[in-house]
């Protein structure tokens, strides 16, 4: 059996900025912008891997989910709790400079981990924590 990850799901709560984000900062392409209502799921992925993308959607858009919910979810997000992904890259250090120089919010400069990788962390717009790691 072959299984491979296609897509992954992150919330935002700000279409423009993420595009921005994604696009302009992290280098990546949009794919897909689907609109429905006043709602955009944005599709985005690295260059040259078209096999991986990332859905930016509406964080509450399932009808099931409750108004306390969503609430808890605006929250968790605010603190960059809700969700997040690990990235690799050759240079990390290097890949930081470019993102600081972007304008992207740092939350941990690259680091030498005791569980033996140099990683770092900055977050999006809506608050998703991106950790990067040298590969």
């Amino acid at each position: 059996m072959e299984i491979t990850i296609f897509n992954s799901f992150l919330p935002q709560n700000d279409p423009e900025a993420a595009i921005a984000f994604y696009r302009d900062v992290l280098g990546w392409e949009v794919r897909l912008d689907v609109g429905y209502g006043d709602m955009r799921w944005i599709t985005v992925g690295p260059k040259g891997q078209p096999d991986t993308s990332v859905v930016l959607h509406p964080p509450a858009a399932d009808p099931g989910i409750t108004e306390d919910e969503r609430r808890v979810i605006a929250e968790m997000m605010a603190k960059g709790t809700y969700g997040g992904l690990n990235l690799a890259t050759k240079d990390v250090d290097a890949t930081f400079a470019q993102l600081v120089e972007a304008g992207a919010e740092v939350v941990q400069e690259p680091t030498d981990q005791p569980y033996g990788v140099r990683d770092g962390a900055v977050r999006d717009p809506s608050g998703n924590l991106l950790r990067i790691q040298q590969r």
